[in-house]
């Protein structure tokens, strides 16, 4: 990894598409329950960035393929990095819903 990957945006729709490629993946919404409310990607499910300590609810194998995404994609790189230091081990941020070309519901 360069210096360079660090001002890379992450790309949403490539994200979404890799997700929905990838058998056994989860799709979290990491903003709040409102905003999920006002607009989320179909499958995704909402968990706050706010209670990713608690995400053993929700996913208890750790090498689980999850996909995070949140409104610009700040929230979804904390919540990874939060998660891969409670030892989960395929962990994406794949940026912000606000670049998603796609439909939601």
């Amino acid at each position: 990894m360069s210096i360079f990957d660090y001002f890379r945006k992450a790309d949403i729709n490539a994200g979404i598409k890799e997700y929905r490629q990838t058998k056994g993946a989860i799709l979290l919404d990491v903003r709040t329950a409102e905003e999920y409310r006002s607009g989320h990607i179909p499958s995704a499910h909402n968990f706050p960035v706010e209670n990713v300590k608690d995400i053993a609810r929700l996913i208890p194998k750790k090498d689980t393929p999850v996909y995070l995404y949140c409104q610009s994609g700040r929230r979804a790189v904390r919540a990874r990095d939060k998660m891969k230091s409670m030892g989960y081990t395929n962990v994406q941020a794949i940026g912000g819903i606000e670049n998603y070309k796609g439909k939601t519901v």
